[in-house]
């Protein structure tokens, strides 16, 4: 928690709600990381939110969205997390309550974003100076400067999908490919609606962005439509690689039982000429017997082999 007044920042354990009136001088930042009940109440006791938007901001993952509640506004945005060595991509949502002097930040576990602000907020007493709607763009920036290179570890992730599905592709490998997908789904669902909750900022439809702000908030837009953009460009990616891995998957099936069916019908004619003659009845020999009659036997079971594999060669199906 940090407050500015006079100039100078400051660290605080607690919020004095006179500092939340319009004309105290004072600038709040409360960071609410994995809130108890307790330090729950803070929000409908101390700021007086609305119970509504009090239990979003308590409550488990919501798609980003804005909504203006008169003297503040409700914000949430997500965060992003790939962690590479394991293939896990998550998101996790983070809240804003917006005021004319203040700002109230909640999320659960750590956030990169919010901990670069906060140590920029200590060194730098401009940071919260510029006033919460300055704040907020600062962590709305860092949040999304922070999707790039997550971005980059998805796509070098699909390129290594990519070689697999094409050096060696194997029925165990669709898996990879869904998961992935799943992933990309995921950020598609996320990046859109927050590219039009910043979009709105940007165009100050809410009293509290002004016009300087308001400008910072349309390079983070720009950023958001880039990333978009990206989304749905892996998303036909990997909806044409999963194509790819499937029609290689079958032709390695087709050339398989091709194969069988050779060999099946290869030894249709020697199982007739075999079971023929084993048959424990009189047949004629042509007046070869013995071990004769089994030399001529091999003989055109072999012509007929031979003939048969020349055949389906010239045929093109072998």
């Amino acid at each position: 928690m940090h407050t500015h007044a006079l100039g100078t920042t400051k660290p605080a354990d607690h919020v004095d709600p006179a500092w939340l009136g319009p004309d105290s001088g004072v600038v709040v930042w409360a960071d609410l990381m994995n809130p108890s009940p307790d330090e729950g109440r803070i929000l409908s006791e101390v700021f007086h939110f609305h119970e509504l938007a009090v239990e979003d901001a308590l409550g488990t993952t919501h798609f980003p969205k804005v909504e203006s509640y008169n003297d503040y506004l409700y914000l949430i945005l997500h965060r992003i997390d790939f962690k590479a060595p394991e293939h896990c991509f998550r998101t996790y949502d983070v809240d804003f309550f917006l005021g004319p002097n203040y700002l109230v930040t909640i999320h659960s576990g750590d956030s990169r974003s919010i901990e670069q602000i906060s140590a920029i907020c200590a060194r730098n007493s401009l940071a919260l100076g510029e006033g919460p709607a300055a704040l907020l763009h600062r962590i709305i920036d860092a949040m999304v400067d922070n999707y790039r290179p997550e971005i980059e570890e998805l796509g070098e992730r699909l390129d290594e999908l990519e070689q697999e599905v094409f050096a060696h592709s194997t029925p165990a490998l669709a898996k990879k490919i869904l998961d992935f997908k799943a992933d990309v789904s995921s950020l598609r669902r996320v990046v859109q609606p927050q590219r039009d909750v910043v979009g709105r900022l940007a165009r100050r439809e809410f009293p509290f962005i002004d016009e300087q702000i308001s400008y910072r908030f349309r390079d983070v837009h720009d950023h958001l439509v880039r990333l978009a953009d990206e989304s749905m460009f892996f998303q036909d990616r990997i909806t044409s690689l999963l194509d790819a891995h499937l029609t290689t998957v079958s032709n390695q099936l087709n050339t398989v039982m091709k194969v069988l069916t050779v060999i099946a019908t290869v030894f249709m004619p020697l199982t007739f000429i075999t079971g023929l003659y084993g048959m424990n009845v009189d047949l004629p020999h042509f007046g070869l017997g013995g071990e004769r009659m089994f030399w001529v036997l091999m003989v055109l079971m072999m012509t007929v082999t031979g003939g048969m594999l020349v055949y389906f060669h010239k045929r093109g199906w072998i």
